[in-house]
């Protein structure tokens, strides 16, 4: 057993309106293959620019009640980067739920990130697999899109027409020549 404190991992924890909460100490596997995933997409897309996503693990400062650690993040803002975290909105901010902390990911945080002037949301189910896309308008996030990938046991029920009609991509609004294949988010969930 290691004693050296300085390599011993101790939970992560998010400040959420005043209070420390824990996170899970282990996120599931299919959580941490999400975030993984749209962390590479942000990544590849964004090589060379100014925009920098984060992955999960970086600090986010908003408000003196209010420190997160999103899944990830967008930050076009370089002041806004330090060394111990990010302070400030970031341009586009994404949650992959867990059962411990999707009540402050539809809730307290949602309604921070845009009360600080995060401009666009997401919010990821890795068990259902969905996503909410929210944009802000006038100082709040408007629902701009759902979107889910069916099960195959589903499809093979539905009509060519049914399964035509289901959306397969949706645009980043903040960088709308960036397409979004859903099912990219999900690979290898199971």
């Amino acid at each position: 057993m290691n004693t050296n404190l300085a390599y011993q991992d101790y939970p992560a924890q998010e400040l959420i309106g005043g209070k420390i909460v824990a996170m899970s100490p282990s996120p599931a596997v299919n959580h941490n293959r999400v975030a993984g995933n749209i962390y590479r997409m942000f990544s590849h897309y964004l090589r060379g620019c100014r925009c920098e996503p984060f992955a999960d693990g970086v600090d986010l400062y908003l408000t003196e009640e209010d420190r997160f650690i999103p899944d990830m993040m967008v930050v076009c803002d370089s002041d806004k980067v330090k060394t111990d975290g990010v302070y400030g909105a970031p341009d586009l901010v994404v949650e992959v739920l867990s059962p411990s902390t999707a009540r402050y990911d539809r809730g307290r945080k949602q309604d921070v990130y845009a009360r600080c002037g995060v401009r666009e949301y997401w919010i990821v189910g890795p068990g259902d697999r969905t996503v909410e896309q929210y944009f802000l308008e006038d100082g709040q996030f408007i629902l701009h899109g759902a979107y889910g990938l069916e099960h195959e046991a589903i499809l093979r029920k539905m009509s060519q027409e049914e399964r035509d009609a289901i959306p397969t991509e949706f645009q980043c609004g903040i960088f709308p020549d960036l397409t979004i294949q859903i099912a990219d988010i999900f690979e290898r969930v199971v």
